[in-house]
């Protein structure tokens, strides 16, 4: 499965509102437990198995929870048994279709 979450305190009391030490600490967690992974301005994403992936979740949660007076949590997954690698595969494919339909408009 892939899992594209984000995580972030609200209530830190900074004045400039940012949140970059707390997602630090998420990311920190993720980068930590070997799964394959990928952090965007927006997102981090990560694939393993259901309880594998839920457990850095549910971690990363609690790292960022003493940064305010509460957590916000956004999760998207892509349950797809059988399957391995997606991280990069989607992009794979998506990269080779664009690449078939710039050399011809009407591919598919």
């Amino acid at each position: 499965m892939l899992v594209a979450f984000s995580v972030a305190p609200s209530g830190t009391g900074r004045a400039d509102g940012s949140v970059h030490d707390a997602v630090a600490a998420a990311v920190r967690v993720v980068r930590d437990s070997g799964l394959p992974h990928r952090t965007t301005s927006m997102f981090t994403e990560i694939e393993g198995e259901w309880d594998e992936v839920f457990d850095v979740v549910k971690r990363a949660t609690d790292a960022v929870a003493p940064y305010g007076s509460r957590v916000s949590l956004v999760l998207k997954a892509d349950i797809r048994p059988g399957y391995a690698g997606e991280l990069d595969g989607k992009i794979e494919r998506l990269e080779a279709a664009i690449d078939r339909q710039e050399g011809d408009p009407g591919a598919e």
